[in-house]
Order: structure tokens, then C-alpha cells, then sequence
């Protein structure tokens, strides 16, 4: 199955569109899968203990863990990689939880079609990322709440949610 890479992730995601996987990528140009590769491979092979990337506005959140190899579920994780929506793009959003990409992707461990933004917190023994999410963004007084919060605890680059 060929693979479609799209922009803005590090960490692996397939999806099926018409028979082919789209994969989540970097935007870092050229050959997505490859670059993605080699950032996994430098976090791996550095003294980096836990490495960490934020990114977003690609309309959604998803919270991940990078694997050593891309197309190796099973590979260890070398990082984290915590993507936010924005506050007002794509309107409202919904509830959809987007249950069949991440029954596909166990290293995916949240995602919401919510706007809103990701709270982090660093310490010197870990880091704290809260994915605040709002009700509705087409009116005025919409109210924060935390929908999911993960800790990745230092030396150890995996999704611990709290």
C-alpha cells in the first residue's frame, strides 16, 4: 500500500483513503517519510532523554508517541509529539473521537476535534501537557475544561495519561 505523507506530525499516522495509507509527516519538505526518519533516528541515538515536539494547527488534537521506526508499531519510543488545534479555526468542531485511526495506531493515544490549546508545564523530573478544549467557539463565554492530560516522565519519552 502506498504511502501518502501528510504535514504537520513526526509521529506515524495511517489512515485509509482509498486503499492507500496517508501517513502523518513533518513539514519539513522533500521527502516527508525520510525526514521524519532521521528525526526519530537523532532522538534516538542522542543524549536526549526525553524529546518532545509541539506542533500544530491542523485543526484537530492529537497527543503521540515517535516510534524508533516509523513502520514498526512495536519499535521503541524515542519521544512525544503533542499537536493542538487552534482556538477558532475549522469553527465548533464535534465529538467525533476518531476511534478507527486509533484503534489502527496504538502509539496515538488522544484525539479531539475540539478547538482549544495544549497547556504545558516543564519541571527538571517531568513534562505536563493538558489538552484544554472548548465547547463551542461560534459565541461569545465558551468555558475551558481539560479533556485529556498526559505526563511524560524525564527519561522515559512515553504518554502517561493522568
Amino acid at each position: 500500500m502506498p504511502e501518502i505523507p501528510l504535514p504537520g506530525r513526526v509521529s506515524r499516522r495511517a489512515v485509509l483513503l482509498g486503499g492507500a495509507a496517508a501517513l502523518g509527516a513533518t513539514a519539513l519538505g522533500g521527502s516527508a517519510l525520510a525526514n521524519r526518519d532521521r528525526i526519530a533516528g537523532a532522538m534516538a541515538d542522542s543524549a536526549v532523554r526525553n524529546g518532545v515536539v509541539l506542533t500544530g494547527d491542523v485543526h484537530r488534537h492529537w497527543a503521540a508517541e515517535i516510534k524508533r521506526t516509523h513502520d514498526d508499531p512495536e519499535s521503541r519510543a524515542v519521544g512525544t509529539e503533542f499537536i493542538t488545534t487552534s482556538v477558532t479555526s475549522g469553527g465548533d468542531g464535534n465529538d467525533d473521537g476518531n476511534g478507527d485511526v486509533l484503534k489502527e495506531n496504538p502509539h496515538v493515544k488522544f484525539y479531539a476535534n475540539r478547538r482549544g490549546y495544549v497547556r504545558t508545564k516543564f519541571t527538571e523530573a517531568e513534562l505536563r501537557a493538558d489538552y484544554r478544549v472548548l465547547p463551542y467557539v461560534s459565541k461569545k463565554d465558551a468555558p475551558a475544561e481539560t479533556a485529556k492530560s498526559f505526563v511524560v516522565e524525564d527519561g522515559n519519552p512515553v504518554l502517561n495519561p493522568t
